[in-house]
């Protein structure tokens, strides 16, 4: 009697370990899919706005950039007169 109270007696801790185990790996399980989900989440909305901050960029590149385009050839230009200038008043 007392033997077969022991037997039940760690049967059913071993059974409690189980269940205890189980329930734990299912929450962490939970908590992962949760987890990854938002990271996820976050993810995405750090890309949309990571492209948006580029396309701005490349705009304002673009844009300083024509800007110095026409500033390089006035600049060209007005080193030429000055050279022709200084040209024709040594001569």
């Amino acid at each position: 009697m007392v033997a077969e109270a022991e037997a039940q007696k760690k049967s059913a801790i071993a059974q409690a370990r189980r269940d205890s185990v189980k329930q734990i790996q299912e929450a962490n399980a939970a908590t992962r899919v949760a987890s990854d989900s938002a990271i996820a989440t976050e993810q995405a909305a750090l890309d949309k706005e990571k492209a948006a901050t580029l396309a701005k960029g490349e705009k304002e590149a673009d844009s300083i950039g024509a800007t110095a385009d026409g500033k390089i050839k006035d600049v060209n230009d007005f080193l030429i007169k000055e050279f022709e200038r200084a040209i024709n008043a040594a001569s």
